[in-house]
């Protein structure tokens, strides 16, 4: 009886030891994503996964943006499931979501799903910006 309940003991603390590493891993990493809005420049926000396959896809395309249009529009990508403080703060509710903020961090458009850069780029259009 004694070695059953030592044994029900050292279970319950194993499993608070995990759960304890994984919240402080992933208040970590969440404390890694700061996003400023209002930058002075047009912002696309992805937030979405590392893993997420049609996220995975969209990221050379993140990168492209990033690097084509530098210092004209800023590209940020979240990983919501390393960083769920993000989710909640931009409330996303599936993934891949994009965000387009004007230059004072007002929302301007909200889509989810995979997007490519020809959409990325005709939405800007529609909303009034050309790089």
């Amino acid at each position: 009886m004694k070695s059953r309940n030592i044994t029900r003991l050292l279970a319950v603390l194993l499993m608070v030891v995990v759960l304890v590493g994984c919240s402080q891993s992933e208040q970590n990493a969440s404390a890694a994503v700061e996003v400023t809005l209002g930058s002075g420049r047009p912002m696309l926000v992805d937030l979405g996964a590392d893993e997420c396959v049609p996220c995975k896809l969209m990221k050379p395309i993140l990168d492209n943006l990033t690097e084509e249009y530098a210092g004209r529009m800023d590209v940020i990508f979240i990983d919501v499931w390393k960083n769920r403080d993000q989710a909640a703060r931009f409330n996303v509710r599936m993934i891949p979501t994009q965000i387009f903020y004007d230059e004072s961090g007002k929302e301007l458009y909200r889509r989810s799903g995979f997007i490519g850069k020809e959409d990325i780029l005709a939405t800007w259009k529609q909303l009034g910006y050309t790089f």
